[in-house]
């Protein structure tokens, strides 16, 4: 009888898969060995795979050449590093490594922007696509550093009155886009996104405002949905109304020459993921081409802004089963040495899966589980697998530790999780460690920062004061 939890994962996924490998009866990610890892540094455990983020730049932009090569569309494509999903600075200098631009959405990220400048990790030819909405430090920053000569930075227009807040700010001509507000799903609480211009607005804002300016210049026509880039007829149907807009607005403003089509690439959140990429970005480009020759405009240039896409395959977290409580006649409590609120906090507040799988003894029997964390919230829980209304894992055993691992969770959690802040019940953010690889493939692995201390605690509550 197939019991073990090797033979589980087997007849229900295929495996294994391109980042996932069994060494005996370990987990290996990206051919890490998860347990010497564990050995080494301990748990409760983040860590970033740093050279996935290349991994996944460099697949994107050879799916767009592809595409357009195959549709002889004769423009550029631009990836953008979408700045929100992950500040940190290693994604940065990782990512940079790739001949990609940025786009930032507050006055911070322009301070980010300013140091990669100063650090030659980007260079006056790098795209700044400046969204969100803009407060006065937001302009400020924005105008400092267009005056500073980054002309291409393009404030993406949110709405009608940014355009003269920046004028105030600005000396002299510089770029800009306008964003579209899309129509949200049936689902969706509102009709229409908060942020943009309406469809039906965009060419007569252009022609009040924009057209007559001299230190204006039109480049990009931004879209962006919330649900991001599917292949659903909701998706098309949007991308086929912001592919109108671009055309009647191309044919009243030459300068324009960019559509962003926003971010939203899917990363894989189960062993059964499946999203054909090549497809979507072919199907993409052809809409536009078809459009536009048939409009008899120039196609224009494509920009992305992906973000979790970057950097959401490259992060994970470990940790160990520290107990187990049966609580009924049914339902048997993991408990782990950390807190889903405080590490994950997608989990609870969105309720958002990721790949979870045992890291140890996976040729031993297996049992259902639910995991808890060590709060007392009854929310910081995790109940369910992606595409299973269960958890499972190798049985418990006080004799034999088990260690499990979350997957692909390198976007957003930490600075939604108050990296090096305070956290629920004042449970400490884990160690987290930078992984690499030189050139010859030989792994490497730095402490990027050690688990809080009570100190650190102590002194953001302010207890350390005189």
């Amino acid at each position: 009888m197939n019991t073990k939890y090797s033979d589980l994962i087997n007849q229900t996924y295929y495996f294994p898969q391109e980042e996932f490998t069994l060494n005996k009866d370990n987990l290996q990610f990206h051919n890490i060995d998860l347990m010497k890892l564990v050995e080494q540094y301990g748990t409760p455990l983040k860590f970033t795979y740093l050279p996935q983020i290349s991994n996944n730049i460099n697949k994107a932009k050879a799916w767009f050449r592809k595409s357009m090569e195959k549709n002889k569309y004769e423009a550029k494509y631009y990836y953008c590093y979408c700045t929100k999903s992950s500040h940190f600075e290693y994604i940065m200098n990782e990512a940079f490594k790739n001949n990609i631009h940025i786009e930032t959405s507050s006055a911070f990220d322009i301070n980010i922007v300013e140091n990669l400048l100063v650090n030659g990790k980007i260079n006056k030819s790098t795209y700044v696509i400046c969204n969100g909405f803009k407060r006065d430090q937001y302009i400020e920053n924005i105008a400092r550093l267009i005056n500073n000569g980054h002309k291409n930075t393009i404030p993406i227009i949110d709405n009608y009155e940014e355009l003269d807040l920046l004028q105030a700010e600005i000396k002299g001509k510089f770029k800009i886009g306008i964003r579209i507000a899309s129509e949200e799903e049936p689902k969706f609480e509102f009709y229409t996104s908060r942020l943009g211009i309406g469809y039906k607005n965009i060419v007569s804002f252009y022609k009040k405002q924009i057209q007559e300016n001299k230190n204006l210049e039109l480049k990009i026509l931004h879209f962006f949905i919330n649900t991001g880039i599917n292949d659903t007829a909701y998706y098309w149907n949007e991308l086929v109304k912001c592919i109108k807009v671009y055309v009647a607005l191309k044919k009243e403003c030459p300068s324009l020459d960019g559509l962003n089509i926003g971010g939203g690439f899917p990363i894989k959140n189960s062993l059964a993921f499946e999203f054909d990429y090549q497809y979507m970005i072919d199907e993409i480009i052809n809409q536009i081409k078809i459009a536009c020759d048939e409009a008899e405009v120039d196609v224009p240039n494509i920009f992305t802004e992906f973000g979790s896409f970057t950097v959401g395959e490259s992060g994970g977290a470990i940790y160990q089963v520290l107990y187990q409580k049966q609580q009924n006649d049914r339902e048997k409590w993991n408990m782990i040495d950390s807190s889903f609120i405080t590490t994950l906090p997608d989990t609870w507040a969105i309720n958002k899966r990721f790949i979870m799988l045992a890291v140890n003894r996976w040729n031993e029997t297996y049992e259902r589980v639910l995991l808890g964390g060590l709060t007392c919230d009854s929310d910081d829980y995790y109940n369910s697998e992606q595409n299973m209304n269960a958890i499972y894992l190798p049985k418990y055993n006080k004799e034999k530790p088990l260690y499990i691992g979350f997957f692909n969770t390198g976007a957003y959690q930490e600075t939604i999780g108050g990296y090096g802040g305070l956290h629920h019940c004042l449970i400490p953010q884990p160690k987290h460690i930078l992984i690499d690889r030189d050139e010859n493939g030989i792994l490497a692995t730095e402490v990027f920062s050690e688990q809080q201390t009570a100190d650190d605690v102590l002194k953001i509550l302010g207890y350390h004061k005189k």
